[in-house]
């Protein structure tokens, strides 16, 4: 694979916007020369195939690091990993498997991101299981939705509602939220800690109006994920559909006083339906994911 040396660097003291006009000279693919190239590096372990196919998706790996620019740490270094993520992309990549490169690196760059993201907050500090993990990234997005973005600790109502969508205890939110509080920084503070010659936060920020890279990987990416759910969810049998549709796709959710009634049965019963329902739900659609190798494996995410 082409090493890191071939491909733009953006230092922590560099200009972003000249990266980002760097990047944005190398042409997207067509779905045509994308699959001759990516053949090419299977087969034949052609290096510049393999650095066009990784060059090509630099905006996209961008964009998708803007997206945790929110973490405290150096957009340059989000970035980097999200590069890396993206060579491991290509390493992996399987053309014959019908998705465009795009797609399947999406879950790669997100993967390195977050994993970097993990390590530099001190898995210590945050937790490791996997839902603390999805509460830590999904914690700031949620508060924004309820319009609990306020300093301090979080309403009661707004505990039990977070606590709800993520599926944690209101006790994982609470310290979760106590852990992250402080860390979001002003746009307006200086980047350098005396102040002086790199700029603001602020000055860091992309636009945010979409790219044709990202709206066709982000569509791409909504059309794997639709399928994989629909092909999961014959998996289970009608009353687990009707269960899991009511309590978990439904707006709003339906109770568990409502199903109980619904079915003759019990509350708990309803509940423990639900919980088996969705369990099943989530291995269907990983075995799915990986059988067309849209997921990276456990064992080589990006370190």
């Amino acid at each position: 694979m082409a090493g890191k040396s071939m491909l733009p660097v953006l230092s922590p003291d560099g200009n972003l916007s000249r990266y980002l006009d760097q990047i944005r000279t190398f042409p997207m693919l067509e779905p045509g020369e994308e699959y001759m190239l990516a053949k090419s590096w299977k087969d034949k372990g052609d290096v510049k195939a393999a650095h066009k196919l990784v060059t090509s998706h630099l905006r996209l790996v961008a964009k998708i690091a803007m997206g945790y620019r929110g973490y405290g740490l150096p957009v340059s270094d989000l970035i980097s990993e999200g590069n890396l993520g993206m060579m491991h992309a290509v390493k992996k990549f399987e053309p014959e498997k019908g998705f465009r490169l795009a797609t399947y690196a999406m879950w790669w760059i997100k993967a390195a991101i977050q994993e970097y993201i993990l390590r530099s907050w001190s898995l210590v500090k945050i937790g490791t299981t996997a839902g603390q993990k999805k509460l830590f990234f999904n914690l700031r997005r949620i508060k924004g939705q309820i319009q609990a973005i306020d300093d301090g600790d979080l309403k009661p109502e707004h505990v039990t509602q977070i606590a709800s969508r993520l599926d944690v205890s209101e006790r994982e939110v609470i310290s979760m939220n106590q852990r992250m509080a402080g860390n979001d920084r002003s746009l307006n503070v200086p980047l350098s800690r005396d102040g002086e010659g790199i700029g603001e936060w602020q000055d860091w920020l992309e636009d945010d109006s979409s790219d044709q890279e990202t709206n066709f990987a982000e569509v791409e990416e909504y059309n794997a994920r639709r399928d994989l759910m629909v092909g999961a969810m014959q998996e289970l049998n009608p009353r687990e559909q009707r269960i899991l549709e009511a309590r978990r796709l439904a707006e709003p959710p339906l109770t568990l006083e409502d199903l109980a009634t619904e079915f003759s049965v019990s509350r708990e019963r309803i509940r423990q339906i639900e919980v088996r329902a969705f369990e099943k739900l989530q291995k269907a659609v990983r075995d799915k994911a990986s059988a067309l190798q849209l997921l990276p494996p456990a064992n080589e995410i990006v370190g």
